[in-house]
C-alpha cells in the first residue's frame, strides 16, 4: 500500500505480512534489545519494524544489508523515533482524537481508499487499528516537535535570500537529485576513529565507482545516514537546500557522477548527484481592465442588482465614458475613486468569472452584464501582457529552500543533542 505512513514510521511495525505475525507468535519468551532512559524496546517490537522493512523491499532483499546489521539500523531509527515522541509528550505536545482522525482521512484519501477501507486493508495485512493509531499520533506528535524546534530557531532573512541569489548567478534556477551515504563519526573522535572511517568510505567509493555496487545498493548495505534504507535518497533539491560544505563540491559536479569523501559535522559523506535539471523562465498573463460591481445585499436582490448595471451598460453603449460610469455606480469602494481602474492583475487575482470575461474580450470591449456570488458586474479590457515572474518566483523560491535547508539542519542538530544526552543501552546479541 503505498504512501501509507510518514517517512519516520519506517522504524514502526506497519502493514505486516501474516506469516511474519504468525512466525513471532510461535516465540514464547519476550526480552529487552534497548532501554532508553526509562523505557524499552522489545524484541517483539524490534521484529515487527524489520518484518516492515523487508515486506517494503521485498523486490531488492538482495540489497539490503546483513541481517544483524539491518536489525542496529532499524533499532536505531526506533530509538531516535522514542526520544523525540517522550520529548514532545514532556513538552506538552498533544494530538487530539480530532486531528488524528483528520490525518487518518487524509491517509485514506492518498491511498484511494475511505477510512473504514483502510481500517479493513490495516486488519487484513495483520496490524491491529489500535496500532496503527498510535503509530500515526506518535508521527504527528514528533512532527509538531519538529515544527517547535523550527519556529523557535530558523530565522531567513532578506539579506540570506540576496546572498543566496547573487552567490547562484546562472545556477539560481538549477536543480540536483541527490543521494547521500553517510559513514558516521562520534562527538570528539580520536585519531583512529577517523582513519577507521576513512578507510571505510574510501571502499564503499571504490565499490561505487567500480560499479561492484549501484549508489542506491551501497547506500542500503553501508550508509549511516537516516535514509540509508532509502538508498540515500535525497530527492530534488537546490544548492540553497544543502550545507555551503556540499553545495560548493556538487556545484562542480554533473549528472551521474559521485563525489570524493567529504568530512562534515556527522563523519564522511559521499554524495551522488542522479540528476541535474535546470527551471525555465517563467511568465503570466496579466490584464488592465476596468470594472463597475453592483452588490447584491439583503436589500438589493439580485433581479434589482441587474437592472442597475444593464442600464449602465446602455450609458457606457450611448457614449459616456466607462471610468465615470464606474465612478457614479459601482459598489466597489477599492477602485470606484479611479474609475472602477483595476490595475495590472493576473488572470484569476479578481475571481474565475472576471478571469473568464477578460479572456473572451478584446482591448477596448465592454462585457455583457454578467453574475457572480458578489454581485453583477460590467468590465472592460484594457489591454494584455506576458510579465517575466522569474526573479519574484526564484526569490520566493530561495526563501523556501533556505528556510528548509535551515530547518533540517536544526531538526538534525536537535536530534544528534537529544541522542547524545539520552542514556541508551542497546542489548543485541552480536
Amino acid at each position: 500500500m503505498k504512501n501509507l505512513f510518514f517517512p519516520l514510521l519506517i522504524a514502526l511495525a506497519a502493514v505486516l505480512a501474516a506469516p511474519a505475525q504468525a512466525q513471532l507468535a510461535t516465540q514464547p519468551v519476550d526480552r529487552i534489545v534497548a532501554v532508553i532512559d526509562e523505557s524499552v524496546i522489545l524484541h517483539s517490537e524490534l521484529e515487527l519494524a524489520v518484518a516492515n522493512v523487508l515486506q517494503q523491499n521485498a523486490e531488492r532483499i538482495g540489497q539490503l544489508p546483513p541481517r544483524q546489521v539491518l536489525e542496529r539500523q532499524v533499532l536505531e531509527q526506533m530509538i531516535v523515533m522514542r526520544l523525540q515522541v517522550d520529548r514532545a509528550r514532556e513538552t506538552g505536545v498533544r494530538v487530539s482524537d480530532a486531528q488524528l482522525e483528520q490525518a487518518i482521512a487524509n491517509v485514506a484519501q492518498s491511498n484511494g481508499l475511505t477510512s473504514a477501507q483502510l481500517r479493513g486493508r490495516i486488519e487484513a495485512d495483520g496490524l491491529s487499528w489500535e496500532e496503527f493509531r498510535e503509530s500515526l499520533r506518535e508521527e504527528m506528535v514528533v512532527q509538531q516537535l519538529h515544527q517547535r524546534v523550527v519556529r523557535s530557531r530558523v530565522v531567513v532573512s532578506e539579506a540570506d535570500i540576496d546572498r543566496a541569489l547573487q552567490t547562484g548567478g546562472e545556477e539560481a534556477g538549477r536543480l540536483y537529485r541527490l543521494a547521500n551515504i553517510l559513514v558516521a563519526l562520534p562527538d570528539a573522535p580520536d585519531a583512529e576513529q577517523v582513519s577507521l572511517a576513512r578507510t571505510k568510505v574510501d571502499g564503499i567509493r571504490r565499490l561505487i565507482v567500480d560499479g561492484e555496487m549501484d549508489f542506491s545498493s551501497a547506500a542500503i548495505r553501508y550508509s549511516d545516514a537516516g535514509n540509508a534504507l532509502q538508498g540515500g535518497d535525497l530527492q530534488w533539491r537546490s544548492l540553497d537546500e544543502v550545507p555551503s560544505l556540499f553545495a560548493e563540491l556538487i556545484r562542480g559536479m554533473s549528472a551521474g557522477e559521485v563525489s570524493e569523501p567529504v568530512r562534515g559535522p556527522n563523519g564522511f559523506q559521499i554524495i551522488h548527484v542522479a540528476e541535474v535539471r535546470d527551471q525555465a523562465n517563467q511568465t503570466v498573463t496579466e490584464f488592465n481592465a476596468r470594472g463597475i460591481v453592483v452588490a447584491k445585499t439583503e436589500i438589493v436582490s439580485s433581479a434589482q442588482a441587474r437592472r442597475r448595471i444593464e442600464e449602465a451598460r446602455a450609458r457606457i453603449a450611448a457614449g459616456e465614458s466607462f471610468a465615470e460610469v464606474a465612478a457614479e455606480v459601482s459598489d466597489d469602494t477599492s477602485n470606484r475613486a479611479r474609475g472602477g481602474d483595476m490595475g495590472w492583475f493576473q488572470a484569476g487575482a479578481w475571481g474565475t468569472g472576471i478571469a473568464n470575461q477578460l479572456q473572451q474580450l478584446q482591448d477596448g470591449q465592454v462585457s455583457q452584464p454578467f453574475e457572480t456570488e458578489y454581485g453583477w458586474h460590467l468590465v472592460e479590457r484594457l489591454g494584455v501582457r506576458e510579465t517575466d515572474v522569474t526573479a519574484a518566483n526564484r526569490r520566493a523560491q530561495a526563501r523556501e529552500q533556505i528556510g528548509r535547508r535551515k530547518s533540517d539542519e536544526e531538526i538534525e542538530r536537535f536530534v544528534r543533542q537529544l541522542r547524545s544526552e539520552a542514556f541508551v543501552e542497546i542489548r543485541l546479541e552480536g
